[in-house]
């Protein structure tokens, strides 16, 4: 139902190019490919052309920029998106141009990779819902299931990177009053925020799961005789560290549950992109980060601009036609 929806739209707007504009068949079969990719990003969300949302068409733009597509070629894109919207305003057929206040492509930096918030969803819930890979043990595998969650959960919390994960120590987490203390690149302390899923996630690994992995196996006992007292928040079974080839792993079979393959650092960029679209403003965003200059940050600019033109649309009183 969809395909044939999003395919009579297409249609009748090709025939309004060949008919009434007059184009050639090279520039229709441009604007064929151009919003027939449109389309197919939509159907994959359950979304409809005539339904589309303007983050619809950022997210398909940066989609777009993140496979190396260059500027010239998403501007075309969006160029065909834009008539493709006035013709159907024209023809009464929706009341909301998706394509309006987006400013040109090619002046945007490219963002880091990020999940959707939906596959961001699939992500953290993923280490629960997988079968116990330690199929004599369904304690351990619990255990560690609870663990990789609470990493999870404080990786798109706190925007954390691997090597903080990995570095964690147990005092350094200040869990009642909801946030903890990071060391970041060059020995940089900052705190960060942490909210109600992340806590609940955190409380239930260190009351239920955290033990266990410190005690291990029989065969880890004289490790565990070492190890037990470990000062980081997140070990491995033993009481031993976790390495950042194994939080690799854990991110990206956690990821797979959304369709895609996900990496630690678009978890902490999952974090920035999913804020700023929320309205945060870029000074919070690097306080979060880390970052030393708000430079740095400013590659989320755009997404800014866009939330800012929203509220002002909503609330000044002189910002829609009279």
């Amino acid at each position: 139902m969809t395909a044939a929806t999003n395919s009579s739209v297409v249609t009748s707007f090709l025939d309004y190019l060949r008919i009434e504009k007059g184009l050639a068949p090279l520039s229709i079969s441009a604007y064929t490919t151009d919003i027939c990719q449109f389309s197919e990003f939509l159907e994959k969300r359950k979304h409809l052309l005539l339904t589309a949302r303007r983050t619809d068409v950022r997210d398909f733009l940066q989609q777009l920029f993140s496979n190396q597509v260059d500027g010239r070629s998403v501007g075309r894109k969006l160029s065909a998106l834009r008539h493709l919207y006035r013709y159907l305003l024209l023809d009464k057929k929706l009341e909301h141009d998706p394509t309006l206040d987006i400013e040109s492509p090619r002046q945007w930096k490219v963002l880091p990779k990020a999940l959707a918030r939906d596959e961001m969803e699939s992500t953290l819930a993923a280490p629960l819902k997988r079968p116990g890979n330690l199929p004599g043990d369904k304690k351990q595998a619990t255990a560690l299931a609870r663990r990789d969650q609470a990493m999870l959960e404080v990786f798109y919390a706190g925007a954390l990177r691997v090597s903080e994960i990995v570095n964690a120590k147990l005092e350094d987490l200040k869990l009642e009053a909801g946030y903890m203390l990071v060391r970041g690149k060059g020995d940089k302390e900052r705190v960060v925020p942490l909210g109600k899923s992340a806590q609940e996630s955190l409380t239930e690994y260190l009351s239920q799961s955290r033990s266990i992995l410190a005690a291990g196996k029989r065969s880890e006992i004289s490790i565990t005789a070492v190890s037990k007292n470990s000062p980081l928040l997140f070990i491995a079974r033993g009481g031993r560290k976790l390495t950042r080839q194994r939080i690799w792993q854990m991110v990206r079979a956690a990821s797979a549950a959304s369709g895609r393959a996900a990496s630690p650092h678009m978890l902490r960029h999952s974090c920035a992109t999913h804020m700023v679209e929320n309205g945060a403003d870029l000074r919070t965003v690097q306080t979060i980060l880390g970052h030393a200059d708000i430079s740095t940050t400013q590659v989320y600019t755009h997404l800014a601009l866009d939330r800012l033109r929203t509220v002002y649309q909503k609330h000044h009183p002189r910002a829609k036609a009279r």
